[in-house]
């Protein structure tokens, strides 16, 4: 196995998590009010949107990280495949 094939393999992977995080943060959005207005007997529906709020703030970095990473890996796969491709094409 070439180190091109193993990247495309690293990159396909994150590209499945990344879309589960992304598919998981954006069922959890739903679910996220913009406005709340409350009486003195709704305090569940609060304590409810502060769990939601510290459940999106695990998992925004890990959307961050991932997709960055994935970027990463990205470009040393072309730089890999430019990188071989001059190296045949140039005479020595």
């Amino acid at each position: 196995m070439t180190p091109i094939f193993m990247l495309l393999v690293l990159l396909g992977v994150l590209l499945a998590i990344l879309v589960v995080l992304l598919i998981y943060r954006s069922t959890l959005e739903m679910h996220e009010d913009d406005q709340l207005f409350l009486a003195e007997g709704e305090s569940q529906m609060a304590r409810d949107q502060a769990e939601l709020q510290r459940t999106l703030g695990k998992v925004e970095p890990a959307v961050r990280w991932v997709g960055a990473l994935s970027g990463v890996i990205l470009l040393a796969i072309v730089g890999m495949w430019v990188y071989g491709g001059l190296s045949q094409a140039l005479p020595k």
